[in-house]
């Protein structure tokens, strides 16, 4: 089976904690390493939230430090969504794990100049460490196999009535990766709210037992509490592990090529990804956007990776 090489780029951040769950284990991917950004919350606290994830579930992949705020627009954090620390919810034992001394973003560069054009770049945060590594050096660009990334909407945002999180946070970063020509896949609302993760589907999950399986239902039991508090919402959809979900079974999901643009105006739509849908402007697309998913199929893929963690935790101990 070959497997497919990738850098996962986060800001975690809940939905990216259960992300970086699936990159490491499942046999399709090989996770090169973990690139953390500021977004869900500031990168102090991503950082830490990084290294207890890949301490607890013992994953074999270097993380990363890499930008602290946005090229332009001021900070913001969605600590309605995720909480003070940008994890809340799962209790961590003493971190001992401690992040790489290279910088995220010369990290990226590094490795893709290295390659053989066959890294995919999978950004579920904030675009800002991509972006920043396309200006430092563009001769990646070519190099990129694919981008697979979370964010935007052809529909509704969920952080302004316009615009998505991850882009809002930094759109003019979102701008030069839309326009490098790399060629993108992007998840956004439409198809990331479509992944409903209900009571149902935690107890599911944490039924397999495993310290991989806990986390997971100490992660969804403070999604549900917060997305029902934020937005009214029965349960909290798993936005940034469709990216993952699709780089091992595509299968599950109907994409729709695009033409895609970022309003970096500083109006209402400030960081609305706008998608024609309809093809009016008859340019050329330069994104595939996902529209739908098949949810039975995403979720049995989340639960055949928790139960991968029972087989390492057997052969650790």
């Amino acid at each position: 089976m070959e497997k497919r090489k990738i850098i996962l780029d986060c800001d975690p951040g809940h939905d990216d904690a259960i992300t970086m769950l699936m990159a490491a284990i499942h046999p399709k991917i090989d996770l090169l390493g973990i690139t953390i950004v500021a977004g869900n919350q500031t990168l102090d606290k991503t950082v830490v939230n990084g290294l207890n994830v890949s301490q607890l579930l013992n994953i074999d992949a270097n993380v990363y430090a890499g930008m602290p705020k946005p090229l332009v627009r001021e900070q913001v954090v969605a600590d309605n969504v995720h909480g003070e620390s940008g994890l809340d919810g799962p209790v961590f034992g003493p971190l001992n794990r401690q992040v790489e001394g290279t910088n995220a973003v010369k990290y990226i560069i590094d490795t893709l100049l290295a390659s053989d054009g066959d890294i995919t770049l999978v950004p579920v945060g904030p675009l800002t460490n991509i972006a920043v590594a396309m200006r430092m050096e563009p001769l990646i660009i070519p190099k990129i196999k694919e981008i697979v990334l979370m964010g935007g909407a052809y529909g509704t945002g969920n952080f302004t009535p316009s615009a998505e999180f991850n882009i809002f946070a930094d759109p003019e970063a979102a701008h030069v990766v839309f326009s490098s020509g790399a060629p993108l896949v992007m998840m956004g609302l439409d198809l990331t709210h479509q992944t409903i993760c209900t009571e149902d589907i935690i107890e599911r999950m944490e039924a397999i037992g495993n310290d991989a399986a806990k986390l997971f239902g100490d992660i969804m039991r403070f999604t549900l509490k917060s997305q029902f508090e934020c937005f009214g919402l029965a349960a909290g959809p798993l936005h940034d592990a469709t990216c993952v979900g699709y780089l091992i079974c595509p299968e599950a999901f109907e994409t729709q090529e695009m033409f895609v643009e970022i309003d970096i105006n500083r109006g209402p739509s400030y960081g609305r990804t706008v998608c024609d849908e309809l093809n009016v402007l008859n340019k050329k697309a330069n994104a595939k956007v996902g529209k739908k998913i098949d949810a039975e199929r995403f979720w049995d893929l989340v639960e055949e990776c928790i139960r991968m963690y029972s087989d390492v935790y057997a052969v650790v101990k």
